[in-house]
């Protein structure tokens, strides 16, 4: 009997591989592709801005690395005692302007140069939800709990998404032809929202997405709103305040998005990896028997020869843990 609807997911045109540096930024979800694309040894930038939730925020953010933006005090404020970026998120903030100001170039500048010479672009969109100060309309990416009363939350149109990223992808192609750009909508529910609301901002994005996919043939779409919409469906899958997906969900989703994304040639290396960097984070209890000794001593032999392998991959965190 089948218990779930059934989603074929194709194999992307061109597949992910160990030579393509990846960016990826958006939504919170972005962190979760990330994070095990990071675990089995991709080269991977994550949000160089920060987590960032809705269209107008990723398109700028984009057009900033594209144009080597940098940012000066005049883009700071100040509040909650910290100095802050409207652009960026609250972990780029600091007590100190300066100490801030640092970190968001440093990340403008690491965007700039990956972004250059990428192969995938990974774009994660959440909300198409838009704030604005009210005091002179300027968008926010991020209100760093400043006074609700700050802001107007508008519903952004669907011409107003799509020309906004579709600009930003044709700059792109301009300075990177060579780069694959994958967008996936995020599972995540924006309840605060509401959720007539909710629905409505995820189909917007849903139909500008797929709209760029028609219009740019390097424009691909992963559905991992779909998979957990539509196939797991249940609040099991959630975490306990219903609304983000736990740790089973984007487990299967990380594994349909291995499946059609990665190409299968590197599927038996990043299972090898995966048991190096999972017995990494090995904590024994007692570490001066034979058996623990022998263990760090195979582990350490199995990271060596993955090296001479593929001397590529950055294994030197595990190698010194097995071999110290």
């Amino acid at each position: 009997m089948q218990f779930t609807l059934k989603l074929d997911i194709p194999v992307l045109p061109r597949t992910i591989g160990y030579s393509d540096s990846i960016l990826l930024t958006g939504s919170c979800f972005t962190e979760h592709i990330s994070d095990r694309l990071q675990q089995h040894k991709f080269r991977v930038l994550s949000n160089p801005h920060g987590i960032l939730f809705n269209p107008l925020s990723v398109a700028s953010s984009l057009d900033g690395y594209l144009a080597g933006k940098e940012y000066g005090h005049n883009d700071l404020f100040y509040l909650n005692e910290l100095w802050n970026s409207w652009d960026h998120h609250t972990r780029f903030s600091d007590i100190d302007a300066d100490v801030a100001l640092a970190g968001i170039n440093a990340s403008q500048r690491a965007a700039t140069v990956t972004l250059k010479e990428a192969g995938w672009l990974i774009i994660t969109l959440g909300s198409a939800f838009q704030y604005y100060l009210k005091e002179n309309g300027q968008p926010v990416a991020n209100n760093h709990r400043a006074p609700s009363q700050w802001f107007e939350k508008r519903l952004l149109g669907i011409d107003t998404i799509r020309e906004a990223l579709g600009n930003t992808l044709q700059q792109l192609f301009t300075v990177n032809p060579s780069i694959n750009v994958l967008f996936t909508i995020s599972p995540v529910r924006h309840i605060r929202d509401g959720v007539v609301e909710n629905n409505r901002s995820k189909a917007r994005l849903i139909e500008v997405v797929h709209t760029l996919c028609q219009n740019f043939e390097q424009v691909h779409y992963f559905p991992a709103y779909e998979l957990l919409i539509d196939v797991l469906r249940d609040y099991r899958f959630y975490d306990i305040d219903f609304v983000h997906p736990n740790f089973m969900a984007t487990s299967y989703v990380w594994e349909r998005f291995a499946a059609s994304c990665i190409g299968v040639e590197h599927h038996g290396l990043m299972k090898e990896i995966n048991e190096i960097v999972t017995a990494s984070k090995h904590r024994p209890r007692f570490p001066e028997t034979e058996a623990h000794k022998k263990f760090m001593e195979r582990h350490a032999t199995a990271v060596k020869a993955l090296l001479h392998r593929f001397p590529f991959l950055d294994l030197q965190q595990e190698l010194f843990y097995f071999d110290n």
